[in-house]
């Protein structure tokens, strides 16, 4: 009898074990089909709402939107089939929990810096400050947004240099990718020159880059010319500007400046440079010494000593 007890009672901790495991794979198979399906409902939902495919900026802002809720569903179900695991072994997660509330608020002032990363990361999406893919300024650093969560942002500068800057860092945004921008010229020009002949060339020069196939379609209105901005030391400071497309200000930028040297150039108008006059002094009888470094230059090099 004593051995028929223990031939059961170990062929019910065995059924009890087997039971177990299978609950665990269960709960493993479950949350994996949970986590294929987060991601394939959230793409379809970016599909869905992305209605007109044209539109940069509403692409941006659901990518965006897409990886950051993908990232919390992830968590969010990885906890939860953790939890009925611990449950389906015999472990109780009730202590667990409530140790857990007590480790967060412990955790919780030692760490508000990053619970600040999260608060404010989440008001960035939000408030659609920041996208997957706009040219951005913040915390000092500007470059293309590659990778955006709530704890940080990820930034990659002209030079190919990655920052990653927390989200509880940043105070305010600078922005260079939303509607539309301007290219923004100050173009000097001598003072000798006639202003309205510069106007002229200037507007030429424009209006053949709204007729280029690839620069036309990133200007969006035509040259605007502020005026004279400035009596600077060498050169009349002109500023115009033009409205382009986003991210295409530095494209526009370089190939206005191209275009304008050379009919500048054609048009005999000057781009002026810093000037030097040398001064050599004079007697008290107000008489001026002879410059020796002109005669030195005037005499031929072979009989310089």
């Amino acid at each position: 009898m004593e051995i028929l007890a223990t031939l059961k009672q170990a062929l019910g901790d065995w059924m009890w074990l087997l039971e177990s495991a299978l609950h665990v794979v269960i709960i493993l198979a479950l949350t994996w089909v949970l986590l294929r399906l987060s991601r394939k409902g959230l793409a379809r939902l970016r599909t869905h709402m992305q209605q007109d495919l044209g539109d940069r900026e509403r692409i941006k802002r659901l990518d965006t939107l897409e990886r950051v809720f993908r990232y919390v569903a992830a968590v969010i179900i990885t906890l939860v089939g953790g939890m009925l695991m611990l449950s389906a072994v015999g472990i109780s997660i009730a202590p667990i929990l409530a140790t857990a509330g007590v480790l967060g608020i412990a955790i919780g002032f030692g760490a508000q810096s990053l619970v600040k990363d999260y608060f404010n990361g989440f008001f960035l999406l939000l408030e659609n400050q920041v996208r997957q893919g706009d040219v951005v300024e913040v915390a000092g650093k500007g470059g293309l947004v590659e990778e955006m969560t709530l704890r940080y942002i990820r930034l990659r500068d002209y030079e190919g240099s990655v920052h990653y800057i927390p989200n509880g860092t940043i105070d305010n945004v600078t922005n260079r990718s939303r509607g539309f921008a301007f290219a923004l010229l100050d173009i000097g020009v001598a003072y000798r020159e006639n202003v309205d002949e510069v106007y002229a060339v200037m507007r030429e020069v424009a209006a053949g880059m709204r007729t280029d196939p690839e620069l036309g379609e990133k200007i969006v209105e035509d040259l605007e010319i502020a005026g004279v901005d400035n009596w600077a030391d060498s050169a009349v400071v002109i500023r115009c500007r033009f409205k382009v497309m986003p991210l295409e200000q530095w494209t526009v930028r370089r190939a206005f400046l191209y275009r304008l040297k050379k009919a500048f150039d054609a048009a005999g108008i000057e781009i002026p440079y810093p000037h030097l006059t040398l001064y050599a002094g004079q007697d008290k009888d107000g008489s001026a010494p002879p410059l020796r470094l002109l005669q030195q230059a005037a005499v031929p090099a072979q009989d310089a000593p």
